[in-house]
């Protein structure tokens, strides 16, 4: 696919050679605004997919820390010494505690010969030196006994690089006890060693180990550097929790909002539907805990200044995997939750779910303007349900605006039959999903410019071009990729006007546990990396602008030719003509854009590149960089600014009007 593609690239600049002094001029009408670009234009879209929450964003080092996963001691090792007269057993208390049944019983019958209990983490623990860790267990002592904690964090030598100790309580009751401690080194590979020393039995679970530096130094909060990268984005919404992870392989497998809620002992941990779901990639290790849940979800957006969108279940499990469907008259508890949750986002403190974000610290609402209706859903059975969404919530809540499924291909049939039919019955958005070839992308760039002007809007909910084909496991994030992701986006801005929302699609995934490819940021145990696609969306909305101006080449829309794709904007708040351009030819393209309806332009433009002269270059955690970006500036002359658009570029410009 990408010999093809760039092939294509190659016979363009073949062509430009010969054209090349012919200076192309393109022509910005900064008075003539066409459209209003909505705060929300540039988003972000997050899924527990790649070990995204749990391994990930959600900062919490120890897997399975409560035995919940299937095969309880998943990630946990006992080792014990020969002379060490001990046993260690799986308790199941179904009958009292449903959420949280199981806790691991240690029982030491002499002092002689060790006794450890080891977690792996999540393909083993990132340690940073001199940073403090909150290591938490609820324990119960036995009566008669006489037992310690000694806790070690070991790297992959068994070097121990922190220790704290833990004194447990003669009780009869489950106590939480804590310790801290600071670690000596930088290991990527640690693990958590508890030494149970002394003699007796002691019950114990919810066994954590946090960072102090979380976000905003929360406790039990999430990882900084992987949530600074989303602020430094800008992005005018958060959409959560995906995805397929909202649909679930069948509905006991779904998502539950309110589950996720409250105090994280009694957040049920479930399998996620991305464990097995590809043979190249089985995780069967990968289950979510919703210590990352709707508040947490809520709080993130407000820290980062983004909208929150939510999408919930409509009684629908994948239709890739089993198609499960509510009957349609059980759908009432769906609909249910999703009044709930406007209540919980909006409602008054004297409401019931008001009066719990209230108690989970949040008295003031979160504002929340728009919800999903189901994630990928088609057909037939999918409209049943949105109209019974639908009615309800716009009965009570008429200002919230639903985002509506159009399936998961931008085309055929399927596509066709939602598109047609949701217009028919107003819906608010139509969500519009593309996982296609960089070809298809260059190739769309006017895909909206013949849109109904009226009507529902479009949300670009899900894209990313496929260097080789969808969910194939040798996908990358390449320079091509990224390009034609900034020409098509060039066709959704220009068309504001249609398009509402746009969010690349997955979010994050971990070096050693993705499942799909690709995706926006790469992470491991203590760093991560922005992806050229990253550096795109980045620029999108730190340079969203507030309203839409034409910008032309021989009278056109820029959208191919000459493989040039551009489009311009005004930012009234700073007073700047904000222009994008799209370079995808393998040679310097010289150009100069003439602004018409600006009194008196700056003499200077602040220019943003990205640009590399291989469209199969990547970023790395090798420290390799290929693709940043870069700044630099120009001079403008009366009211035309002299342009050299580099081989293979994306540029940015911002001139103060």
């Amino acid at each position: 696919m990408i010999n093809s593609i760039r092939a294509g690239i190659i016979a363009a600049a073949c062509f430009l050679i010969n054209t090349a002094h012919a200076q192309k001029q393109l022509v910005v009408k900064a008075n003539e605004v066409k459209a209003t670009i909505q705060p929300t234009m540039w988003g972000i879209f997050f899924e527990d997919i790649n070990f995204g929450a749990d391994g990930g964003l959600y900062a919490e080092l120890v897997k399975n820390r409560s035995f919940e996963f299937n095969m309880p001691m998943m990630g946990w090792k006992v080792v014990k010494e020969k002379e060490a007269e001990a046993t260690t057993l799986i308790i199941n208390r179904q009958q009292g505690d449903t959420t949280n049944p199981r806790f691991i019983r240690v029982t030491r019958n002499n002092t002689a010969g060790k006794l450890q209990l080891i977690n792996e983490g999540f393909k083993g623990m990132g340690i940073q030196q001199n940073e403090q860790y909150h290591f938490s267990v609820l324990a119960k002592l036995h009566p008669g006994s006489d037992l310690q904690l000694h806790l070690r964090l070991l790297d992959p030598k068994g070097n121990t690089i922190a220790e704290g100790m833990i004194h447990p309580n003669n009780s009869n009751d489950w106590q939480s006890y804590k310790t801290s401690f600071t670690a000596t080194t930088t290991e990527a590979k640690a693990v958590l060693d508890i030494a149970i020393e002394g003699k007796g039995s002691i019950d114990m679970d919810m066994i954590s180990l946090f960072p102090e530096h979380t976000w905003k130094n929360r406790p039990g909060g999430l990882r900084a550097d992987m949530v600074q990268l989303l602020a430094d984005m800008h992005p005018g919404f958060i959409r959560f929790p995906g995805g397929c992870i909202v649909e679930g392989r069948d509905l006991a497998n779904r998502y539950q909002w309110k589950k996720t809620l409250g105090d994280i002992n009694n957040r049920k941990t479930m399998i996620n539907r991305w464990n097995t779901e590809f043979a190249h990639r089985p995780a069967p290790d990968y289950y979510q805990s919703f210590g990352l849940g709707f508040y947490e979800y809520f709080q993130l957006a407000e820290d980062i200044g983004a909208s929150p969108l939510p999408i919930l279940n409509c009684g629908m499990a994948c239709q890739f995997n089993t198609a499960e469907v509510a009957d349609i008259n059980q759908e009432d508890s769906y609909i249910q939750d999703a009044l709930d949750l406007v209540e919980f986002a909006n409602g008054d403190t004297t409401t019931k779910w008001g009066a719990l974000r209230a108690s989970l610290g949040h008295p003031a609402p979160f504002h929340l303007q728009m919800m999903g209706v189901g994630n990928e859903q088609w057909d037939q059975q999918y409209i049943e349900r949105y109209r019974l969404f639908a009615k309800a919530i716009k009965s009570k809540y008429p200002s919230i605006q639903l985002i509506n499924s159009l399936g998961p291909d931008p085309e055929g049939d399927r596509f066709t039959y939602l598109n047609d039919t949701l217009r028919k019955l107003h819906a608010d958005v139509l969500d519009e999903h593309y996982y296609r070839s960089p070809s298809w992308f260059f190739n769309n760039a006017k895909r909206y410019d013949h849109y109904p002007r009226g009507g529902s809007k479009i949300f670009a909910g899900e894209y990313a071009a496929q260097s080789v084909t969808a969910a194939s496991p040798l996908n990358k994030n390449n320079w091509l990729c990224a390009l034609s992701e900034a020409a098509f986006m060039t066709g959704l801005e220009r068309n504001a006007d249609v398009v509402s929302m746009a969010s690349y699609a997955p979010l994050f995934a971990h070096t050693e546990g993705w499942q799909w490819t690709p995706d926006l940021i790469w992470f491991d145990n203590l760093h991560a990396y922005a992806t050229p696609d990253y550096y795109v969306q980045k620029l999108y909305a730190n340079n969203r602008g507030t309203q839409t101006v034409p910008i032309t080449l021989n009278n056109e829309v820029v959208a191919g030719q000459d493989s040039l794709y551009a489009t311009a904007a005004i930012d009234q708040v700073t007073n700047e003509l904000i222009i994008k351009i799209v370079n995808a030819a393998g040679r310097e393209q010289e150009g100069s854009i003439v602004m018409e309806g600006v009194n008196k332009p700056g003499t200077k433009a602040r220019v943003t590149i990205l640009q590399n002269n291989n469209t199969e270059a990547i970023n790395s955690f090798e420290g390799v960089v290929n693709i940043a970006p870069k700044e630099q500036e120009i001079t403008i002359k009366g009211k035309t600014a002299n342009v050299s658009l580099a081989p293979y570029s994306f540029a940015v410009l911002r001139i103060k009007m």
